[in-house]
């Protein structure tokens, strides 16, 4: 596990997941939201954004959050040589744009810049999680079900698996650190 993508719909705790990962393996991680909306509100250009993709793309551990763009989501999820999928019921990631979007207004969202701009983020959150399940989730499914063979794949059907594949990475770091000493 050393170049990981963590993907799915708006609202699936992926940030969450990506930073805790990151914090148990020491991998550094790389939000696509934050590359792409350093300050909250004013998008880099598309041409900055990719640029700075390839760069990360070119480095030789990482952990990538986000969906960024549909030019650049298909290269990294080729380069990763692990994939989570976090792939929950479609009421779920509705429920956690609702909760962050209630408690982001007193509070924002972890790894969100002040600036963020709340509403206006979970609108479109909302406008995607329809879209993304119709169309891009089978896409998804499918391509994880081609590569399992030549990649790690987690994929992450229920809240109670996140727990599980918090665990499994655990126990999989633990033996690794004492393996190595």
């Amino acid at each position: 596990m050393k170049k990981v993508v963590v993907f799915g719909n708006a609202g699936g705790g992926k940030s969450t997941l990506s930073k805790r990962l990151s914090e148990m393996t020491g991998l550094p991680l790389y939000v696509l939201d934050k590359i792409q909306y350093p300050s909250g509100d004013t998008k880099v250009s598309e041409e900055e954004y990719q640029h700075i993709h390839e760069k990360i793309l070119a480095t030789d551990r990482w952990i990538i959050d986000g969906f960024g763009c549909m030019e650049t989501l298909w290269l990294r999820l080729k380069e990763a040589d692990s994939l989570i999928f976090v792939d929950l019921p479609l009421y779920v990631h509705f429920w956690w744009v609702t909760k962050r979007l209630i408690v982001g207004y007193f509070k924002p969202p972890e790894g969100w810049s002040q600036k963020s701009p709340i509403l206006k983020s979970s609108l479109r959150s909302y406008r995607v999680l329809w879209l993304c399940h119709k169309y891009l989730i089978p896409k998804y499914r499918e391509y994880i079900q081609q590569v399992q063979s030549s990649k790690s794949v987690y994929h992450i059907r229920s809240t109670e698996q996140i727990a599980q594949f918090f665990e499994f990475i655990g126990n999989k770091t633990n033996f690794t650190d004492r393996a190595s000493t």
